[in-house]
């Protein structure tokens, strides 16, 4: 029986991509379980032909994902940039003082809302992984330990509504959109904003970003379902930007449907016309993506492959989510790769499940020499080339998907 969509209920019975078997993208390996049996799930998007929501089934619980955390969004300084510049904007667009509070959910280590506590802003964070809100306690930043839907957010109310929600990659992660969403409108005040980014879907058809499909991420947004899953919660999308983050993703602004505070801007209706002219809003563009993503994967193993038949040593950058679906889909292990860096001390010792790549510390560039340095997190390659320039000082070279997997410039 083909389960049910999880925004519209409609039966789900075609494929946008099935990327084989799979462990958990982020249950790295102390040395101890090498050779051990790992648990593999299915990684396997589904697209609804009622809705056009691209998901996938839930196989794990949350809690099972997410309880106990290994990423950190403070370790790239691009992304803790990307949080200033958006916490300083939104404090100036929406005149936040120092009555307001700031609620965001799955807030990680307080990368985020410390830059509104600088500004005097009042802020909470709500966040399911015990040892990330503790990272974020230890920045000053008072956080939640609990999964965020509709019961909490009646808790949360009951002491204060927030005057602004913030949702950075976290719908995605949601296998309850409804429970979710619902959390968002009840915990809003009267006048409040909701500000969530997600990766752009039309920017992973386009691009092939089949490495963002991972078992974290249940959903896969367009603005046109996006917006669909705030209006069945009387949330309107009010304005959206476009931005490069994450291989490009949306930024949505949302309020109180019937608060008509603001007129919607025109990004909005221009945005929905580029996606329905791309074909988002018909079935045919999800049914090509498989195949194109098995010529992919074929591509992808011809140049590894080119690199070790001219005798080249290759070494991973970072341990990402996408980079583990990479390695698993196309059976990539140490044959290609001989380890990996990480700039989170909490991986590095570790392996990354599935292949056993064993990950250091980015010392060990240095002292290895590496002829090619893969980029793993191809969105942070322009980070990492600048941060590690002195690769290039023994002939080493760079590569990464951009979107084709090539050797950088």
């Amino acid at each position: 029986m083909a389960p049910p969509c999880r925004l519209c209920g409609a039966p789900l019975v075609h494929t946008f991509a099935d990327l084989g078997k799979s462990p958990l993208a982020n249950s790295y390996l102390p040395p101890e379980q090498l050779g051990a049996m790992e648990p593999f799930y299915p990684l396997r998007a589904l697209v609804c032909e009622a809705c056009f929501l691209v998901q996938l089934e839930e196989l794990q619980t949350p809690e099972a994902i997410f309880s106990d955390y290994a990423y950190f969004s403070s370790y790239s300084s691009s992304w803790v940039e990307h949080a200033r510049r958006l916490a300083d904007g939104l404090v100036e667009r929406f005149g936040l003082e120092d009555d307001a509070l700031v609620v965001e959910l799955a807030s990680n280590d307080g990368y985020l809302l410390r830059h509104f506590a600088a500004r005097g802003v009042e802020v909470l964070g709500v966040e399911p992984a015990a040892n990330v809100a503790e990272a974020a306690r230890d920045q000053g930043v008072p956080t939640r330990v609990e999964f965020f839907g509709l019961d909490a957010s009646r808790a949360l109310r009951d002491e204060r509504p927030a005057d602004l929600i913030l949702g950075l990659n976290v719908l995605a992660h949601v296998p309850d959109l409804h429970d979710f969403v619902a959390g968002i409108k009840e915990l809003l005040a009267d006048r409040g904003v909701v500000v969530v980014e997600f990766p752009h879907l039309l920017r992973l058809i386009e691009e092939l970003q089949f490495d963002t499909i991972y078992h974290e991420h249940f959903s896969y947004f367009s603005l046109l379902t996006a917006m669909r899953v705030f209006s069945d919660h009387g949330l309107e999308v009010f304005d959206v930007e476009e931005l490069p983050t994450h291989g490009g993703s949306l930024r949505l602004y949302a309020r109180h449907a019937e608060r008509h505070l603001e007129p919607v801007s025109e990004r909005v209706g221009e945005l929905q016309r580029r996606e329905q002219a791309a074909g988002l809003s018909r079935l045919s563009p999800y049914l090509t993506f498989a195949d194109a993503v098995g010529r992919e994967k074929r591509d992808i193993l011809s140049f590894l492959i080119d690199l070790r038949e001219r005798g080249l040593h290759i070494a991973g950058y970072g341990a990402p989510a996408k980079g583990n679906t990479l390695l698993n889909f196309c059976g990539i292990g140490r044959d290609f790769i001989d380890y990996t860096v990480d700039r989170n001390p909490g991986k590095q010792g570790r392996h990354l499940p599935g292949s056993e790549i064993p990950i250091r510390s980015p010392e060990d560039l240095r002292r290895t020499r590496p002829d090619v340095v893969l980029v793993l997190p191809w969105n942070l390659a322009g980070e990492v080339l600048e941060e590690h320039a002195y690769v290039r000082e023994w002939g080493g070279r760079f590569a990464a998907r951009t979107p084709r997997m090539a050797l950088l410039p």
